[in-house]
């Protein structure tokens, strides 16, 4: 499979910004990330000072709206970063006549973020019941369309989307292929280090438990603690190799359960600066 190198980035001249997939769980004050007593409405300022870019997962269940977001926006400081995952309405639930006007309304709701330059990108987490058929390449094809201009991100889940001849139509996009770190199952994408987007590589870190992936528990599905031997490798193996093709890098936990996620976000910022790599 080729490795897309579109353009090299200078030695050390990538970026790199470590958060989590989301930032309000109440499980994170029992497990002591946040002081005991935290609400939900106060966790936004605690989790900025340890981390500069959060995935915001809540603009997936529900459609997002400029006045939240920008009060979002304002609880975080100056030059901290989001990332939002598109609503399932426009991955997950698509209606043919309505999605058009859903996207749309998304971009509107997320444009005080665009406005402030503080969207890093827009996840497009596809399900892994998408598989790369004519009508859902189609689909992906208008949809990337209608979203044009924003920074986009997508993730596959299934297997059938891994080929050259996607990844060299994402490049000719400037789209970025979303890196996955996932338990190694039938079907599910692989992990690479192809990037296609210079501007930005994209990673996210599921966890591995294979038990829990399809049990439809997330408790169960996201309950895992990487190892400092499986991130020193995806560091050395793959973030270091995608680092020299583009000039920023985002990494994103999404391991949750017990406040694993974060613990593990604090570590993989510990081993990408020993590796000598830029941290912001």
């Amino acid at each position: 499979m080729t490795v897309y190198t579109k353009e090299q980035s200078e030695a050390g001249d990538c970026r790199l910004l470590v958060g989590t997939s989301g930032f309000s769980y109440t499980e994170w004050v029992d497990a002591g990330f946040y002081p005991s007593g935290t609400k939900a409405g106060g966790m936004l300022p605690l989790y900025a000072l340890r981390f500069s870019i959060t995935e915001l997962n809540y603009t997936w269940y529900q459609m997002p709206r400029a006045d939240v977001i920008e009060r979002q926006r304002r609880q975080a400081p100056e030059g901290f970063l989001f990332a939002a995952k598109l609503t399932r309405s426009l991955t997950h639930e698509i209606d043919q006549e309505q999605w058009p006007a859903h996207a749309v309304q998304y971009r509107n709701g997320v444009a005080p973020l665009v406005q402030a330059g503080q969207l890093a990108a827009v996840l497009i987490q596809l399900p892994p019941s998408f598989a790369h058929t004519p009508p859902n390449r189609k689909y992906l094809a208008a949809l990337l369309d209608n979203l044009g201009g924003l920074p986009l991100a997508v993730e596959f889940r299934h297997r059938s989307w891994a080929s050259d001849r996607v990844f060299r139509e994402l490049e000719r996009r400037r789209v970025t292929l979303v890196g996955v770190d996932e338990p190694d199952l039938p079907g599910l994408f692989p992990p690479l280090d192809v990037v296609t987007n210079p501007d930005l590589f994209y990673v996210r870190f599921h966890g591995r438990n294979a038990k829990g992936w399809r049990s439809g528990n997330m408790q169960l599905q996201f309950d895992y603690s990487y190892s400092d031997d499986e991130l020193r490798q995806w560091v050395e193996n793959k973030i270091e190799p995608m680092s020299a093709r583009a000039r920023r890098g985002v990494l994103f936990f999404n391991n949750h359960v017990r406040a694993q996620a974060p613990q593990n976000a604090q570590r993989m910022v510990k081993l990408l600066k020993q590796r000598g790599l830029t941290v912001v």
